[in-house]
């Protein structure tokens, strides 16, 4: 394995774990938990597709997890007018809570992460990152 997909590996493999007391404190399966933070934190995507392309989870853990956030209230489903194939998935108010708190472990990881890295280095790996995303942009159009 290359140090880059070592890296991504690592990166979820600490994010998981930093979330899991969280998970478990509120009874929500890890994946119900990111399907909740994905919509809260992403509003342009609404849909069980969005999740299921962008966050590359399967379809029938996205359907069970939706499932189980929608009957506990967490989120609701509304019908995407002109297209009777779709719903959206809202937040509801029971959800902010735990949004707020979910915020709060992301931040916190972040904020571990760049624990001891100086604002000039975190600049510059902004800029990288930046690069990087419009690198993959063009290359993602270049293959339609």
């Amino acid at each position: 394995m290359n140090a880059s997909m070592e890296y991504a590996l690592k990166f979820s493999l600490a994010y998981n774990k930093k979330c899991k007391p969280l998970c478990q404190e509120l009874g929500l399966p890890q994946t119900a938990f990111d399907i909740l933070m994905f919509l809260a934190n992403n509003p342009d995507y609404k849909t069980a597709s969005d999740i299921v392309e962008i966050r590359k989870i399967k379809a029938n853990l996205v359907s069970v997890n939706v499932e189980k956030l929608v009957q506990e209230g967490y989120l609701r489903r509304e019908a995407v007018k002109g297209d009777r194939r779709k719903t959206k998935l809202l937040c509801t108010d029971k959800a902010r809570p735990i949004i707020e708190r979910g915020r709060q472990v992301q931040k916190a990881f972040f904020e571990f992460l760049f624990d001891n890295v100086s604002e000039d280095t975190k600049r510059i790996f902004g800029e990288v990152l930046e690069l990087i995303g419009r690198n993959l942009d063009e290359m993602l159009e270049k293959q339609d």
